[in-house]
This record gives C-alpha cells, sequence and structure tokens, in this order.
C-alpha cells in the first residue's frame, strides 16, 4: 500500500559497562571521556542515523561509530547484523541506556521508510527533523537546534525527486550522497526554515511516489 509505514526491527541491543579502553579508541571514542557502551543493529540504516541522533538530545552520550553495511539487510552478514550497527558511548551504564532508550523509542515511533508503490517494491524516506542533536549536526555543519531534511529513495527516484525538492522551497543542500550509498539508495540533507524543510520533504515523497506510479515518461 503506498505511503504504509515501514517499521524499523531492531535486531539486538547490547551494552558493554566497562568496555576496553582499546576497543573505545578502535570504535572513535575517547578512553578518557567514555567508559560504557551501547551497541544497536537495525534493518533500516537512516532511521538508525535519526535515531542515533535522537539519544544525543536526550542523555550526555557520543555516537562514536555508525556505519551501513553494504548492500543493505538483505544481503546481511548474519541474522542480528541488519543494515547498520550504531554504538552510543558515555562515561557510565546508565547514560547509555538512558540514550539507547531514546533511540529506540525514535525507531519503534518516529523514524522509517514508506512503501512508494502498491506492492511496497519501493521505499522512500522524507525524513524532518525539527530539531538536529549533536551528532547529525556536526556531521551536516549545522547547529544543534537546527532543522534539515532527510531524503532518501532509490537511485533513479531519488535523483530527479531532489531536483522536485529543491525547487519547492526556499532550502540549500547540505549533503547529497549521490548512489549508490552502501545499501543501494540515494540521500539528500536539505537546511532551512523548519516549514521549508518540511515542504521539500513532501515535494520530494509526491515525486517518487509519482514515479513508482508511472515509470516511463515516455
Amino acid at each position: 500500500m503506498i505511503l504504509e509505514p515501514i517499521i524499523p526491527t531492531i535486531l539486538s541491543v547490547q551494552f558493554i559497562p566497562n568496555a576496553d579502553p582499546e576497543i573505545i579508541e578502535a570504535y572513535g571514542g575517547n578512553r578518557k571521556k567514555h567508559s560504557s557502551l551501547g551497541l544497536i543493529t537495525v534493518d533500516q540504516d537512516d532511521p538508525t542515523y535519526v535515531a542515533l541522533d535522537e539519544a544525543t538530545k536526550n542523555s550526555p552520550v557520543d555516537v562514536i561509530f555508525a556505519k551501513s553495511f553494504y548492500a543493505g539487510s538483505r544481503h546481511a552478514s548474519g541474522k542480528l547484523s541488519g543494515e547498520i550497527l550504531g554504538v552510543l558511548a558515555g562515561a557510565d551504564p546508565d547514560i547509555v541506556q538512558e540514550g539507547m532508550r531514546s533511540a529506540i523509542q525514535c525507531l519503534e515511533t518516529d523514524a522509517c521508510f514508506y512503501s512508494a508503490n502498491d506492492d511496497g517494491s519501493i521505499a522512500v524516506f522524507p525524513h524532518v527533523i525539527s530539531s538536529l542533536g549533536y551528532y547529525l549536526s556536526a556531521q551536516a555543519g549545522l547547529s544543534p537546534g537546527d532543522s534539515m531534511a532527510y531524503l532518501v529513495a532509490p537511485p533513479l527516484e531519488a535523483t530527479y525527486s531532489f531536483d522536485q525538492a529543491m525547487k519547492a522551497a526556499n532550502v540549500r543542500k547540505i549533503k547529497l550522497f549521490t548512489p549508490p550509498t552502501e545499501t543501494n539508495f540515494a540521500a539528500i540533507w536539505l537546511g532551512g526554515s523548519l516549514n521549508s524543510c518540511q515542504a521539500a520533504a513532501e515535494a520530494f515523497l509526491a515525486s517518487v511516489v509519482e514515479i513508482g506510479s508511472l515509470p516511463r515518461a515516455m
């Protein structure tokens, strides 16, 4: 069904209360600042990046590692691998657990892909972050609290619809991830006011859905 939510599946969540300092540093952390880690794997990568950012708004945690896996969850290395591994780090286990609870809630109730055609074979992520946390704001070169449209679709649908989104609202390109990403999609981050980001996301979504119903323009 068109616009049916595709809720992410959280595959595994694990905690390391007193992580080895060598492991912390290998994954991008700081042994003087971080002692505890939280690990999460999910079958959707982009919603997980949003969820990890959400964690930084609700707990003094850092996202020290977040990477998508090649070819996506359908070609995962194992049952619990999914499409991404995210690692939160903090000064103690309670801080990390609180951050992980925020990330999980975001995945269960907010950030997800949607079906862009009747049989669900085209997925689209027309997400708007009204207030960035510390993780994605740093990745985007924006400030915490700024708004950002985070738009993802398969290569052709995305490329065409990026143009539609930017023409529909007063937004600016922050980053454009040309295809293929690790999961064979394409993505763009757009900055602007919250209203502008929402208008861009709506135009992007409408365009991807339109292509799904009419793949050949000629």
